[in-house]
């Protein structure tokens, strides 16, 4: 299995950043209201809470928590700094719930019925890298050991809330473990979830488990991908959603009934939504205030992201805003629009 050291990890991520923003940027807004162009489809666009990213604070995950609060991963790696899992409250305080040693990350987190949080921990130390959980009254604890030098990124939970799916980047594969903790299995490997050979070596990122099936975001290919969940627990055919996704990181759902999902295009400083018939429209980017998004996360109709600040100027952040279902759907002919736009069309299998 391919395993790459973390500090090798934090350069990867740091120059693709760099070269892929510099590439993307746009001096325009996609909520642009100019004549002719459709009304936004998130306005009242706000920062809940700022963080220093020079301190470490660079938010990967974000979850909503059963009290409306949010449950933050910080990197800290990528600038020498302990990583942290933070809760934000609505009103922006921010508590400090879990922190690591110098040299380890906090990757994504997830939230359990019983208010459980689960998190990914990367780490050099075999005995802290793997799997973590912090109950609502307990201390933190390993459920799950993983090889020294993985980068566990994304992490969902399924509707039974039994089974965990954990995206490791660089070995390109979603482990499966259970809930309760235990070892981990390889679920899905293969070329749709590699890093690229000319990429950065980034492959499966943010994952979400939706509807019977695993979603899953690869970064350096550029593509969102499904694959269902069969009735032995196997995956079924890898099929494709969109692609020329460039930067994409992890992303959201809108509903537990929709397919359309949010993405966020980390190193375009964009955030797009993919619909199911493989349609891709930019919503928010620079200009309203993103700064290398990370991720989303939605609760009726709103949306919070969180924005790394990897990339200059380095304005780490968690914001909120609110979707606009009309906007989304294009407002004329709505009722069609919807029919045509959440009609799942998958453009292959692999």
């Amino acid at each position: 299995m391919n395993k790459l050291g973390i500090k090798a990890v934090a350069a990867l991520i740091v120059s693709a950043v760099a070269a892929i923003a510099a590439a993307s940027a746009s001096p325009t807004s996609a909520a642009s209201t100019e004549a002719g162009r459709p009304r936004p489809v998130i306005t009242d666009v706000r920062t809940v809470a700022a963080f220093d990213s020079a301190a470490g604070q660079e938010p990967e995950s974000v979850s909503i928590a059963q009290d409306g609060s949010l449950i933050v991963s910080m990197l800290g790696f990528l600038v020498g700094k302990p990583p942290e899992l933070v809760q934000v409250s609505p009103s922006g305080q921010q508590t400090i719930l879990v922190t690591g040693p110098v040299g380890d990350a906090i990757g994504g987190n997830v939230i359990g019925r019983d208010g459980t949080i689960i998190y990914n921990v990367v780490s050099p130390d075999p005995s802290r890298s793997g799997v973590w959980r912090l109950p609502p009254y307990g201390a933190a604890q390993r459920i799950t050991a993983m090889p020294a030098g993985q980068f566990l990124n994304g992490l969902t939970l399924d509707s039974s809330n039994r089974t965990l799916y954990v995206a490791d980047s660089v070995a390109g594969t979603i482990w499966a473990i259970p809930a309760s903790g235990g070892p981990a299995t390889e679920w899905l490997v293969g070329p749709a979830l590699a890093p690229s050979p000319s990429g950065n070596g980034i492959g499966a990122n943010g994952v979400e488990y939706h509807n019977g099936a695993v979603w899953f975001s690869n970064t350096d290919q550029g593509t969102l991908l499904r694959v269902p969940v069969t009735a032995s627990g196997a995956p079924g055919p890898i099929q494709l959603i969109a692609d020329n996704l460039a930067g994409i990181d992890d992303f959201e759902l809108l509903s537990g009934r929709s397919d359309v999902a949010f993405v966020a295009l980390n190193f375009q400083n964009k955030l797009a939504v993919v619909y199911p018939n493989g349609r891709t429209r930019i919503v928010l980017d620079a200009s309203n205030g993103l700064n290398s998004p990370t991720d989303a996360a939605i609760s009726r109709t709103q949306i919070y992201i969180t924005n790394s600040g990897i990339a200059a100027p380095n304005n780490a952040s968690l914001q909120a805003g609110e979707i606009d279902i009309g906007a989304l759907f294009d407002g004329d002919n709505l009722a069609k629009r919807i029919t045509d736009e959440t009609t799942p069309t998958w453009r292959g299998t692999y």
